[in-house]
């Protein structure tokens, strides 16, 4: 069978055995196949990619393999201007918005702190979560492998932790969000914004004891719930600034 030598860089490495990372390996494919196909047979959802060479000359993933192909697959470039070259992946969102699967809760939560628009639904299957992305443009977050080899899916990202503090840390870092972070703008339950409110707007609605130590008070436009800044606030602030100094 015809083959090509295909080697995976940086990051890309994370999804490949360990006897694969950080080297050429031969390949062998069935006659038309193409760069998507090997690619996501190797393991490496096509969302993480954003260059291919094939013997030097940037393609997409439409490209037919030919038979002793050298393949070079580079991830996201987050600092390296790569603008004489042709990128695989569609253009970046102009938004960062995102839809989660049904495992990142916890996840959502901590992005709608930062004041991200996180889509989240726990009894959400995995044809609603690609139609919901598709329509609202925005980018699935998962550690659904097989969810981002999709052909319809866009723009995705495979988390590589189970902790949700390392994944909200993961996010930022990937699509540069550091200073785009608006802490405890948007209701954490309701995924929509908060507005400052008069305390006597609330007063029937907070604890006595709130009321007497606090005088700053948001309330979310939907369910109408009220938020004050207090040890709450405090620990989750301190959480997203030891997120962004990692």
């Amino acid at each position: 069978m015809p083959s090509v030598t295909i080697r995976f860089y940086e990051e890309l490495n994370d999804f490949l055995p360990e006897n694969r990372r950080k080297q050429p390996s031969g390949v062998e494919f069935a006659p038309g196949c193409t760069a998507k196909a090997i690619i996501e047979d190797a393991g490496v959802p096509h969302t993480e990619v954003d260059l291919i060479l094939a013997n030097g000359r940037s393609v997409g993933f439409e490209y037919r393999l030919c038979d002793g192909d050298l393949l070079s697959v580079y991830p996201v470039f987050e600092s390296l201007d790569i603008g004489e070259l042709s990128r695989v992946r569609a253009m970046p969102l102009r938004e960062p918005r995102f839809a989660l699967d049904v495992h990142l809760g916890k996840l959502a939560r901590l992005l709608r702190m930062c004041g991200f628009d996180a889509q989240y639904k726990n009894d959400a299957s995995d044809e609603m979560l690609v139609r919901t992305a598709r329509c609202e443009e925005r980018i699935i977050l998962t550690r659904d492998r097989g969810l981002l080899k999709r052909r319809i899916v866009t723009h995705g990202f495979l988390l590589r932790s189970l902790v949700p503090r390392e994944q909200l840390a993961q996010v930022l870092r990937r699509f540069d969000l550091g200073g785009r972070v608006r802490m405890f703008s948007l209701c954490i339950v309701c995924n929509v914004p908060i507005e400052r409110v008069d305390k006597a707007a609330v007063m029937t609605l907070i604890p006595p004891v709130v009321a007497a130590a606090y005088a700053d008070f948001s309330r979310c436009t939907h369910c109408g719930r009220v938020f004050w800044r207090g040890t709450h606030w405090e620990s989750m602030k301190r959480l997203a600034a030891e997120v962004l100094e990692g």
